[in-house]
Formats: structure tokens, C-alpha cells, sequence
């Protein structure tokens, strides 16, 4: 439990650049045009925020029990992209880039803040054919799961158990409480044009996560790629518009010792938002075996062989004018094998979201954040969270 706690904390600033580009897609009206000409484009985008935070936390153990006071990055981390584009003979070329940055140096290091890159990848297109996306981008398996998550831009869980409270990355939003994280991760993958009008589909083969421990006598190996899809169907019925998918993830993983077990990790994730003028509904869910409930990745590879986790996230939100109100609560049941330990993990969340103009967002949120495992486990904790910052978006 101790080592998956600290791979878990030094992963956390990595962690939520995912998110990161998952909302580059909602950004893409709002990027800046560099240069457009002969059938060219430059452009860029960027994500800069920052929270003032404050948490009550009350854990196994007393020396644990504190009120912490933080100004850190949310849910999203802070974020610059580069998008180039070509047409040229019948097929559209693209590439984006994005480098991201922590605002919090580490207390021994005054100038600590990492610059990481979560997205580096180019695709090729046709109107009569589709796309292929070929090199880093975030995964398919809970893709949509967390691009729709209504607290994408606030702030979310900060569990002091994965050190989150004093952590110098983001916060986990509803990571762990409702959906794993979609690493990003090398990968070719193809989309369809709309087969019908609403219906994508999205099949991609990744590079294998090495899910089987080597041996003194044996070396883990993945004989097939990771596969990873997604379909989704968006439509329209009574004044509403209604969005659903279904996402999956299959991989094995073994080793040349035939005395070390296969691991078979397979996932499905899946949910529907509905939409009815400014109401917005969105429930969804995950089933995964062999497969970390906190990151599709795997972080913790020793206990993966018999790991079994499911989750829920259920969101409402109401838009009026520039004014959106969230409610959220999601919920992930581990089968004891992600901290080493039967856990359910939980959060609660409202928030407030002010849009000042099209660039600038105020949010105000509250969460409780719980873990209930057995007692003497270490594990239970109970946060509660204020967070009220500012989102600079372009």
C-alpha cells in the first residue's frame, strides 16, 4: 500500500494534463490564429489557472488531523498548445503539441516547476474516409467519461491518503471517484466519419502497459498491442439533445516463466449527458479488471492480477445567463488490491461558475472527499474542501 501511495503522489503532476487536452477540444473556438494562408494554418491555445484552497482533514491517525490552506492549480492544469494544419491534395494534415507546467515549486528547489508535454501527435484526413491520429494523445477508455465531467473546470477531491493536500500538481477532480484517468499514451488510431448522422466510432492500438512483474527466471512481455475504442451516439428528441457513448480498453500481458500468471486487463466505461436548454443531466459509469481504478495506465503493477474495480459518477448542472451551478457525486468500489485494501471512495461536490467573458471564468466549489475501508486500515479519511479561483483561457 505504501509504494502504490507514493507512485500514486509522484504521478499526480502528470496526472491532469489529461484532462488538460480533453478540454483542448471544447477550447478549440477560443485558440488564437497565427497565421492562415495558402491553405495553412498556425494557431495556438492556452489554459492558465489558479485557486485559492483550503481543507479540513481528518484521517486515520491523529497526527494527520489539520486544516491546510493552498493556492494551487485545479482540476486542469495550466496549459499552452501549438495546432498547425495543411490541406494538400485531397487530405487534411494536422499536428498539435501541449506543453504544461506545474505553478507550485517544490519547498527545497524555488524553481521546480516541470514543463511535461501530454500531447504530441499528427493526423491525416478525409472527407470520404475518416481520420488516423498517429502518436501521443490521451487514450480512448474513460475518455469521454472525464471530457464530460460537469467539475472539469473547477476543482475536485484532494485526498490527503495520496497526498494530494500537500501535493505541487492538480487536484484529482473525480479521478478515482467515479472514472480512472485516460493516460495519454503512444498510439494509432482511426475515426470515422459520421457512419450516421450523430455516430462516431474510434479504434486505436497502444503501446502495452507492463502488467506482468519480471522474474529472476523469467521477462514480461505483451504479445499483442493495447486495444482501446470508443463509440458514441449524440441525437435529438422532444427539445433535447442527448449524448451517449460506450468506451473499452483489452490487454494481456505475460511472461517467459511459465510459472507467472497471464494478466488479462479489460475495461468498459460508459454514460449519457442530456441536455435540456440550460439544464444538463450526466450519469456514467466503469467496469475494470486488471486494470488500476485510479490511472488506465496500471500504476501498481504487482497486485493487477486480481484487481476488480466499478465506479459511478452522477452530475446535474443549470446554466442561466453567464451563471452555471454544479452538483456532483461519484463513487468507486475497489476490491482491495489499489492501496493494497477494500476501499470505496467517494466525493460530493457543488460548484458556482461566473463567466466573465470569453476568456475569463470565476468558480467558487465545495467538496467532501471520503474514503471508508476497514478499521485499522489506515485508509479512512474524510476531506472537506473550499477552493474559489479564476480560469484565463484562449
Amino acid at each position: 500500500m505504501h509504494n502504490n501511495k507514493i507512485a500514486i503522489t509522484r504521478l499526480l503532476p502528470l496526472t491532469l494534463a489529461t484532462a488538460v487536452a480533453l478540454a483542448t477540444a471544447q477550447q478549440a473556438a477560443a485558440e488564437i490564429v497565427l497565421y492562415d494562408k495558402d491553405d495553412t494554418t498556425f494557431s495556438t491555445d492556452g489554459y492558465i489557472n489558479a485557486f485559492y484552497v483550503n481543507s479540513d482533514v481528518d484521517r486515520d491517525g491523529e497526527q494527520f488531523d489539520r486544516r491546510q490552506s493552498r493556492v494551487k492549480m485545479g482540476f486542469l492544469p495550466n496549459w499552452i498548445g501549438f495546432n498547425f494544419g495543411k490541406q494538400i491534395d485531397g487530405l487534411k494534415l494536422t499536428g498539435r503539441s501541449s506543453f504544461w507546467v506545474t505553478i507550485n515549486d517544490s519547498e527545497t528547489n524555488g524553481t521546480d516547476t516541470a514543463i511535461d508535454v501530454r500531447q504530441f501527435y499528427g493526423t491525416v484526413s478525409s472527407p470520404e474516409w475518416g481520420e488516423v491520429l498517429v502518436g501521443k494523445d490521451f487514450g480512448l477508455f474513460s475518455r469521454s467519461n472525464i471530457f464530460l465531467d460537469e467539475l472539469l473546470a473547477g476543482y475536485g477531491n484532494v485526498s490527503d491518503t495520496l497526498g494530494l493536500v500537500d501535493g505541487n500538481g492538480v487536484s484529482f477532480g473525480n479521478i478515482g471517484t467515479g472514472y480512472p484517468y485516460p493516460f495519454p499514451t503512444s498510439q494509432i488510431t482511426y475515426r470515422n466519419n459520421n457512419l450516421a448522422e450523430g455516430l462516431r466510432v474510434a479504434v486505436g492500438i497502444m503501446d502495452p502497459v507492463d502488467t506482468n512483474d519480471d522474474s529472476p527466471t523469467g521477462k514480461a512481455y505483451q504479445e499483442n498491442p493495447r486495444f482501446e475504442s470508443e463509440v458514441s451516439y449524440q441525437f435529438d428528441v422532444g427539445g433535447s439533445t442527448i449524448y451517449t457513448w460506450v468506451n473499452g480498453a483489452y490487454q494481456t500481458s505475460e511472461n517467459t516463466d511459465d510459472t507467472v500468471d497471464k494478466v488479462t486487463s479489460k475495461g468498459l466505461g460508459y454514460g449519457v449527458q442530456a441536455k435540456f436548454g440550460g439544464l444538463s443531466l450526466t450519469g456514467s459509469g466503469f467496469q475494470a479488471k486488471g486494470i488500476n481504478p485510479f490511472f488506465t495506465n496500471n500504476l501498481g503493477e504487482p497486485t493487477l492480477r486480481d484487481i476488480d474495480s466499478d465506479g459511478y459518477l452522477l452530475q446535474g448542472s443549470y446554466t442561466w445567463g453567464k451563471n452555471r451551478v454544479a452538483l456532483s457525486y461519484g463513487k468507486t468500489e475497489d476490491d482491495g488490491n489499489g492501496l493494497g485494501v477494500a476501499a470505496d471512495y467517494e466525493t460530493r461536490g457543488i460548484a458556482y461558475f461566473r463567466t466573465i467573458n470569453d476568456n475569463l471564468k470565476l468558480v467558487a466549489e465545495y467538496n467532501q472527499y471520503q474514503i471508508d475501508a476497514a478499521e485499522g486500515s489506515g485508509l479512512n479519511e474524510d476531506t472537506d474542501t473550499f477552493a474559489v479561483g479564476a480560469v484565463l483561457s484562449w
